[in-house]
């Protein structure tokens, strides 16, 4: 049994088609039909059952996918392990963060880790498939909306924010301590299409009230929304902590009262995943960032 082997497997695997995965590989149908059927013979057992052009993994074959993929993986981590130690902290660390003010609040996090780690390549994934990206090994780490506990990962917290409303320094409103959420049907409201996370849970804030929330404008940019809010057009809702990654005399944040929007946020990764010294110092310095935020907000 080769790892050649076990690599055209698993790809089957994964598309379920002959074609597709010879393709995926960059070799012939016939070839890669062949390799099987050598794996099978040496097994003494059908990996698959062909059903004309479609196939299904048998029972033997799941086992085999399911060690072979955590062997290929081991050796993953091996060769990357080794190749930290010969190349003095080189190479790209993958990162998944939730497309919205989350991934915007993260620049100083780029920087110190850019000062820190000069030839480790920072690939920064948007995407709101967090745990699937992380799962499927697309990712190292992930950093989104905490979920169900898996035992696949490691999940850590990071923060639970509580949502405000985002008013122009010199409008009226800035007179208030906190507001009523009812109060903000009324308001033109900039916020997330509707898909964003983010609008979600405003949406699914106001619906357990009964309420719909209307809004002014659809922006997919925080960026956009903040700059929306200071020329006046309206008011938009965000995690209180924002102001504090990103200072704007030009905005207040009011705290919204009455069973305002929560989010908690964590980090995750896979538990079988090799961590190199620069994704430890990474996550460190994630946690160092919420865990600033999380005390300078309570504190307000």
């Amino acid at each position: 049994m080769e790892l050649r082997q076990l690599q055209y497997f698993i790809t089957v695997c994964e598309e379920l088609h002959f074609t597709k995965a010879a393709d995926r590989l960059g070799i012939s149908q016939p070839t890669l039909s062949q390799q099987i059927k050598v794996l099978e013979d040496e097994l003494s057992t059908p990996l698959f059952d062909r059903i004309g052009k479609k196939i299904r993994i048998t029972e033997a074959g799941k086992l085999l996918q399911q060690y072979s993929t955590q062997m290929l993986r081991d050796l993953q981590n091996a060769k990357m392990s080794i190749a930290e130690l010969q190349v003095n902290q080189r190479g790209t660390l993958r990162i998944a963060v939730l497309p919205s003010d989350l991934d915007y609040r993260m620049g100083a996090i780029w920087i110190a880790f850019h000062q820190l780690f000069p030839n480790v390549r920072l690939e920064i994934v948007p995407t709101i498939e967090i745990h699937d990206m992380v799962i499927e090994d697309k990712v190292d780490i992930g950093i989104g909306l905490s979920g169900v506990l898996d035992r696949r990962m490691v999940q850590v917290p990071l923060s639970t924010e509580t949502y405000s409303l985002f008013v122009p320094s010199g409008h009226g409103l800035t007179q208030r301590v906190e507001i009523e959420l009812e109060e903000l049907l009324q308001l033109p409201l900039i916020l997330y299409p509707v898909g964003f996370v983010g609008r979600k849970l405003i949406d699914d804030c106001f619906q357990s009230k009964g309420w719909k929330v209307q809004t002014l404008m659809d922006n997919g940019s925080a960026a956009s929304q903040l700059q929306l809010v200071k020329a006046g057009i309206g008011f938009s809702i965000h995690p209180h902590v924002l102001l504090e990654d990103l200072p704007d005399d030009q905005l207040i944040a009011i705290p919204i009262v009455n069973d305002a929007p929560v989010r908690s946020i964590e980090l995750l990764y896979r538990t079988d995943r090799y961590m190199s010294a620069a994704a430890q110092m990474f996550i460190e310095l994630i946690q160092k960032h919420f865990a600033h935020n999380t005390k300078t907000s309570s504190s307000l």
